[in-house]
């Protein structure tokens, strides 16, 4: 008898794991890599090319969209033309207010209305804010008529989102918003775009640090810099470096510390990087250099495992002077320099 409930027993078991085997095979594997949604550049015939920037990022088990380009109808046509389903996103990111880089966002949330969205906290913004009703000077003499809600403001003072009803999580400081995944918030100092809020995306894999800028306005000195905080060994770099106006010793001096003084493994330039980087880059990374076209996927490699921590061991004078960098404003004299400029410009 007890043969006989054992054999039953072991059947069954049988024909579970039978019925559950297909279903663990077809899982589809985690993907590791970087699609080019949007920019003005690339070579694929189904996709339209326009000024802006957004990525789908797919590493460690998450998919993130990076900003959402200018134009919604554009991605929309560029996410179909490569088959991509937003209703599994996990986040999006928005790097900053400017529209080549959000306005694409209509579309996303007409797909999924309901995720979140991480986007830079600013005192006025366009993603929504608050601010103490103490912001303001306050005259107590005045009628009530003549006072800010007569006089009796509520302690914060809430002001609006262009998207009224959307899930957005507002950045001011550099957060890790999830385990080896990290906004590094930063504001330009550059004369045109100066007290700009800008957020990247940096993950920690066994590999080294995977980072993706939107635009750069702080500098994308100033923004490795950070990421090396986290990771001084910085497996990839994405996006746009804004040095497409920039003259040949601003862009020399860049390629020079990402090669050399940062030794970032690859690179993968894009958006307003400008012609002339996109030459300089090639050339100093040679095959390093990794053409990031609209369109194009970028493989992040074999392994792409979030870790947490410094990563990778590297020689310990090489881990003091990344720190070392890391902790000073301006380590290469590119902002002094441009505000030399400026002001001889004015003259």
């Amino acid at each position: 008898m007890k043969i006989r409930a054992t054999y039953l027993i072991a059947a069954g078991l049988s024909v579970l794991i039978s019925i559950a085997s297909p279903a663990i095979a077809a899982a589809p594997e985690s993907k590791s890599q970087i699609t080019i949604l949007y920019d003005a550049f690339g070579t694929d015939p189904s996709m339209t090319k326009d000024w802006g920037f957004s990525a789908l990022v797919e590493i460690a088990g998450k998919r993130i969209l990076f900003d959402t380009g200018d134009d919604a109808d554009i991605l929309a046509a560029n996410v179909k033309a490569k088959g991509i389903d937003l209703k599994t996103l996990d986040f999006v990111v928005l790097s900053h207010r400017h529209s080549d880089h959000m306005a694409g966002l209509n579309y996303v949330l007409s797909v999924n209305p309901t995720v979140k969205i991480y986007a830079p906290k600013e005192g006025f913004g366009i993603y929504g804010s608050s601010l103490p009703s103490s912001f303001y000077r306050k005259d107590e003499t005045l009628p009530p008529e003549m006072r800010y809600y007569a006089g009796a403001p509520p302690q914060v003072m809430k002001f609006g989102a262009a998207w009224r009803d959307a899930n957005f999580e507002l950045i001011d400081k550099t957060t890790e918003i999830a385990p080896g995944m990290t906004l590094i918030a930063l504001v330009s100092e550059v004369p045109g775009t100066r007290e700009l809020k800008e957020l990247s995306l940096a993950v920690n894999t066994s590999e080294g640090l995977v980072l993706v800028v939107g635009c750069s306005h702080p500098g994308i000195e100033k923004i490795v810099e950070a990421a090396a905080a986290i990771n001084p060994k910085i497996s990839l770099i994405a996006g746009g470096f804004h040095l497409v106006v920039a003259p040949d010793d601003v862009i020399a001096k860049a390629v020079t510390a990402l090669k050399d003084t940062f030794k970032v493994e690859r690179i993968a330039p894009g958006h307003c990087t400008g012609e002339p980087t996109f030459s300089a880059l090639k050339k100093a990374f040679g095959d390093r250099y990794l053409y990031a076209g609209l369109g194009i996927t970028l493989p992040l490699g074999a392994s792409a495992d979030l870790r947490r921590g410094e990563g990778p061991a590297l020689q310990q004078d090489d881990l003091t002077t990344y720190r070392r960098l890391a902790r000073r404003e301006d380590p290469f004299g590119i902002l002094h320099a441009r505000s030399l400029r400026t002001k001889a410009s004015q003259l």
